[in-house]
Protein backbone atom coordinates (compact mmCIF):
# COMPACT_ATOMS: atom_id res chain seq x y z
CA UNK A 1 0.00 0.00 0.00
CA UNK A 2 2.71 2.46 0.96
CA UNK A 3 4.82 1.76 -2.13
CA UNK A 4 2.10 1.52 -4.83
CA UNK A 5 -0.99 3.17 -3.39
CA UNK A 6 -3.19 0.11 -3.81
CA UNK A 7 -3.60 -3.43 -2.51
CA UNK A 8 -3.97 -6.67 -4.49
CA UNK A 9 -4.46 -10.04 -2.82
CA UNK A 10 -3.73 -13.38 -4.45
CA UNK A 11 -6.13 -16.30 -3.90
CA UNK A 12 -5.21 -19.94 -4.33
CA UNK A 13 -7.87 -22.45 -3.32
CA UNK A 14 -9.64 -25.65 -4.15
CA UNK A 15 -12.96 -25.64 -5.97
CA UNK A 16 -14.31 -27.32 -2.82
CA UNK A 17 -12.98 -24.83 -0.26
CA UNK A 18 -15.21 -23.52 2.52
CA UNK A 19 -18.90 -23.13 1.70
CA UNK A 20 -19.17 -24.47 -1.83
CA UNK A 21 -21.31 -26.22 -4.41
CA UNK A 22 -20.52 -29.61 -5.96
CA UNK A 23 -21.51 -30.25 -9.57
CA UNK A 24 -22.06 -33.77 -10.93
CA UNK A 25 -18.66 -33.73 -12.67
CA UNK A 26 -17.12 -33.89 -9.18
CA UNK A 27 -17.68 -37.68 -9.23
CA UNK A 28 -19.17 -38.57 -12.63
CA UNK A 29 -16.84 -38.71 -15.62
CA UNK A 30 -19.57 -37.39 -17.92
CA UNK A 31 -21.33 -35.29 -15.27
CA UNK A 32 -22.41 -31.70 -15.74
CA UNK A 33 -20.05 -28.92 -14.73
CA UNK A 34 -21.14 -25.66 -13.12
CA UNK A 35 -21.05 -24.05 -16.55
CA UNK A 36 -23.87 -26.36 -17.65
CA UNK A 37 -26.28 -24.72 -15.18
CA UNK A 38 -27.98 -21.36 -15.79
CA UNK A 39 -27.37 -18.69 -13.17
CA UNK A 40 -30.99 -19.10 -11.99
CA UNK A 41 -30.10 -22.61 -10.76
CA UNK A 42 -28.28 -21.01 -7.84
CA UNK A 43 -31.27 -19.04 -6.50
CA UNK A 44 -33.46 -21.70 -4.94
CA UNK A 45 -36.71 -22.03 -3.04
CA UNK A 46 -35.46 -23.74 0.12
CA UNK A 47 -36.98 -25.95 2.80
CA UNK A 48 -35.07 -26.14 6.10
CA UNK A 49 -35.13 -29.52 7.81
CA UNK A 50 -33.68 -30.28 11.23
CA UNK A 51 -31.73 -33.51 10.89
CA UNK A 52 -31.91 -35.03 14.33
CA UNK A 53 -28.84 -37.28 14.10
CA UNK A 54 -25.70 -37.65 16.16
CA UNK A 55 -22.09 -38.07 15.10
CA UNK A 56 -21.63 -40.60 12.29
CA UNK A 57 -25.33 -41.52 12.29
CA UNK A 58 -27.36 -41.87 9.09
CA UNK A 59 -30.09 -39.34 8.38
CA UNK A 60 -33.07 -41.39 7.27
CA UNK A 61 -35.75 -40.42 4.75
CA UNK A 62 -38.27 -39.90 7.55
CA UNK A 63 -36.75 -36.43 8.21
CA UNK A 64 -37.79 -35.24 4.75
CA UNK A 65 -41.08 -33.37 4.64
CA UNK A 66 -43.94 -34.87 2.67
CA UNK A 67 -44.20 -31.67 0.63
CA UNK A 68 -41.74 -31.74 -2.22
CA UNK A 69 -42.30 -28.26 -3.62
CA UNK A 70 -38.92 -26.79 -2.63
CA UNK A 71 -36.01 -26.69 -5.09
CA UNK A 72 -33.49 -27.53 -2.36
CA UNK A 73 -33.67 -29.28 1.01
CA UNK A 74 -31.37 -27.62 3.54
CA UNK A 75 -30.38 -30.05 6.29
CA UNK A 76 -29.45 -28.53 9.63
CA UNK A 77 -27.14 -30.85 11.57
CA UNK A 78 -25.51 -28.13 13.72
CA UNK A 79 -22.10 -29.55 12.75
CA UNK A 80 -21.03 -26.10 11.61
CA UNK A 81 -20.29 -25.54 15.34
CA UNK A 82 -17.34 -27.94 14.91
CA UNK A 83 -15.84 -26.17 11.86
CA UNK A 84 -12.05 -26.12 12.11
CA UNK A 85 -11.85 -29.07 14.51
CA UNK A 86 -11.22 -32.75 13.87
CA UNK A 87 -14.74 -33.48 15.13
CA UNK A 88 -16.18 -31.79 12.03
CA UNK A 89 -15.38 -34.97 10.08
CA UNK A 90 -17.65 -37.02 12.35
CA UNK A 91 -20.82 -35.41 10.99
CA UNK A 92 -24.06 -37.32 10.38
CA UNK A 93 -24.61 -38.41 6.78
CA UNK A 94 -27.49 -39.23 4.45
CA UNK A 95 -28.70 -42.79 4.37
CA UNK A 96 -28.62 -43.90 0.72
CA UNK A 97 -32.44 -44.10 0.60
CA UNK A 98 -32.65 -40.45 1.73
CA UNK A 99 -30.48 -39.32 -1.17
CA UNK A 100 -32.47 -41.52 -3.56
CA UNK A 101 -35.72 -39.92 -2.39
CA UNK A 102 -34.30 -36.42 -3.00
CA UNK A 103 -33.11 -37.53 -6.44
CA UNK A 104 -36.56 -38.89 -7.36
CA UNK A 105 -38.11 -35.58 -6.30
CA UNK A 106 -35.53 -33.55 -8.24
CA UNK A 107 -34.45 -31.66 -5.12
CA UNK A 108 -30.95 -30.31 -4.64
CA UNK A 109 -29.29 -30.73 -1.24
CA UNK A 110 -27.59 -28.22 1.06
CA UNK A 111 -26.20 -28.94 4.51
CA UNK A 112 -24.09 -27.49 7.31
CA UNK A 113 -21.62 -30.38 7.25
CA UNK A 114 -18.65 -31.44 5.16
CA UNK A 115 -20.52 -33.99 3.04
CA UNK A 116 -23.78 -35.89 2.68
CA UNK A 117 -21.61 -39.04 2.76
CA UNK A 118 -19.45 -40.22 5.67
CA UNK A 119 -16.06 -38.54 5.92
CA UNK A 120 -12.99 -40.36 7.20
CA UNK A 121 -13.27 -40.34 11.01
CA UNK A 122 -11.42 -37.75 13.07
CA UNK A 123 -10.27 -40.49 15.42
CA UNK A 124 -9.03 -43.75 13.92
CA UNK A 125 -10.55 -45.56 16.92
CA UNK A 126 -14.08 -44.50 15.91
CA UNK A 127 -16.00 -47.48 14.60
CA UNK A 128 -17.36 -46.96 11.10
CA UNK A 129 -18.96 -50.36 10.52
CA UNK A 130 -22.31 -50.10 8.83
CA UNK A 131 -21.43 -46.84 7.07
CA UNK A 132 -21.78 -46.92 3.30
CA UNK A 133 -18.60 -47.12 1.25
CA UNK A 134 -17.79 -44.50 -1.33
CA UNK A 135 -20.17 -41.67 -2.10
CA UNK A 136 -23.68 -43.10 -2.55
CA UNK A 137 -25.50 -39.88 -1.57
CA UNK A 138 -23.41 -37.75 -3.92
CA UNK A 139 -23.84 -40.28 -6.73
CA UNK A 140 -27.63 -40.55 -6.36
CA UNK A 141 -27.97 -36.77 -6.51
CA UNK A 142 -25.41 -36.27 -9.28
CA UNK A 143 -26.93 -38.98 -11.48
CA UNK A 144 -30.17 -36.98 -11.29
CA UNK A 145 -28.31 -33.82 -12.38
CA UNK A 146 -28.63 -32.23 -8.94
CA UNK A 147 -26.27 -29.96 -7.01
CA UNK A 148 -24.87 -30.40 -3.49
CA UNK A 149 -24.10 -27.33 -1.34
CA UNK A 150 -21.74 -28.12 1.55
CA UNK A 151 -20.38 -26.40 4.66
CA UNK A 152 -23.23 -23.93 5.13
CA UNK A 153 -23.20 -22.01 8.42
CA UNK A 154 -25.60 -20.30 10.81
CA UNK A 155 -28.79 -22.17 9.91
CA UNK A 156 -30.24 -21.82 13.42
CA UNK A 157 -33.13 -19.39 13.52
CA UNK A 158 -34.02 -19.61 9.84
CA UNK A 159 -37.70 -20.13 8.97
CA UNK A 160 -38.86 -23.40 7.46
CA UNK A 161 -39.10 -21.75 4.00
CA UNK A 162 -36.74 -19.17 2.51
CA UNK A 163 -34.80 -18.46 -0.67
CA UNK A 164 -31.22 -19.71 -0.80
CA UNK A 165 -28.98 -17.64 -3.03
CA UNK A 166 -25.66 -19.47 -3.43
CA UNK A 167 -23.87 -18.18 -6.50
CA UNK A 168 -20.56 -19.89 -7.34
CA UNK A 169 -17.48 -18.26 -8.73
CA UNK A 170 -17.81 -18.13 -12.50
CA UNK A 171 -15.76 -21.21 -13.31
CA UNK A 172 -16.75 -24.12 -15.52
CA UNK A 173 -15.62 -26.73 -13.03
CA UNK A 174 -16.63 -29.60 -10.73
CA UNK A 175 -17.44 -27.15 -7.94
CA UNK A 176 -16.74 -23.67 -6.61
CA UNK A 177 -16.93 -21.63 -3.43
CA UNK A 178 -20.25 -19.83 -2.97
CA UNK A 179 -21.53 -16.92 -0.93
CA UNK A 180 -24.64 -18.54 0.54
CA UNK A 181 -27.34 -16.13 1.69
CA UNK A 182 -30.77 -16.94 3.12
CA UNK A 183 -33.37 -14.45 1.94
CA UNK A 184 -36.22 -14.55 4.44
CA UNK A 185 -38.36 -11.46 3.77
CA UNK A 186 -40.11 -9.74 0.91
Amino acid sequence: MDADGYRVTRLSLSTHAGTHVDAPSHLLADGATLGDYPIEAFSLDARLVDADADAREPIGPDVLPDDDAADVVVLRTDYDAHWGSARYRDHPYLAPETAERLARRGQHLALDAASPDPSPPADDAVATSGEPDGYPAHRALFEAGLLVFENLRNLAGLPARFRLDAYPLRVDADGAPVRAVAVTGD
